[in-house]
């Protein structure tokens, strides 16, 4: 049986979390999810060796920008530890790729990057995008299902702690609950915060700061942004559309 502790925590995060693995929100939701790797291991997506996957491909001080996501993919296949990440082996064409990861993509072409070739993302993480959801689990079908085991303490205790030790750090914030962290960020003024609505579905239009204008002919630019904010602060920028080997199965 895979059982759950800090030890699945690279050393750097570890360090930088302190003293919250004395504290009892961490105990409960490890007790929490514990008990449901004994009961339902099957349905955990995704599995738990690849919880804190974003964490163990985006070092501590390699963190250049935050993308915060939900939680994982709930459909067959999907979730690999990384936020709005699925495995390369899945067609864009086709039914599986999700509509977020469809509109990034057309974000990106019409930034002048081009389109992704895949949805596989572990070539971002390892540039310094550090791909992190909200919850880092959740059952097999039902979305949100794990989002009161407890991840929400160490999230937001995450977030909290590395903005005050990073300065001029990126975050995109897409969507209403990503956005729910802003107040986490100290010192905002020295990061750079891109705000704009979710790029899934139809609500990749909405709000006064759509992800995509309507019609799909201007993109909310914050990947052209990003790049800009690196390069004046002396960091190299992301290669958005890379030519690294994909993580096809993970």
């Amino acid at each position: 049986m895979r059982s759950f502790s800090e030890a699945d925590i690279p050393q750097d995060w570890q360090k930088l979390l302190g003293d919250y693995f004395e504290s009892n929100e961490w105990l409960a939701l490890k007790n929490n999810l514990q008990a449901l790797l004994v009961q339902e291991p099957s349905l955990i997506r995704p599995e738990p060796e690849y919880f804190f996957k974003a964490l163990q491909l985006t070092p501590v001080d390699s963190v250049k920008i935050v993308i915060l996501g939900q939680d994982p993919y709930h459909s067959p296949g999907l979730a690999q530890g990384l936020a709005f990440s699925i495995p390369a082996n899945i067609p864009t064409n086709s039914r599986a790729f999700p509509s977020s990861l469809r509109n990034i993509s057309k974000a990106l072409a019409l930034e002048g990057f081009g389109h992704l070739p895949h949805g596989d993302l572990h070539d971002w993480a390892k540039q310094g995008v550090l791909l992190l959801n909200t919850a880092l689990s959740v059952r097999l079908g039902e979305a949100a299902s794990h989002a009161n085991l407890g991840w929400k303490s160490l999230i937001d205790r995450l977030i909290n702690t590395l903005a005050l030790y990073k300065p001029h750090l990126v975050w995109m914030l897409w969507g209403g609950h990503a956005q729910s962290k802003l107040a986490l960020i100290p010192n905002s003024h020295t990061q750079l915060i891109l705000q704009s609505s979710h790029p899934s579905g139809l609500g990749v239009y909405r709000t006064d700061r759509p992800f995509l204008e309507p019609g799909g002919q201007k993109s909310c630019g914050h990947f052209s942004k990003t790049n800009e904010w690196l390069r004046t602060h002396q960091m190299s920028p992301i290669q958005w559309i890379g030519h690294a080997t994909p993580d096809l199965f993970s």
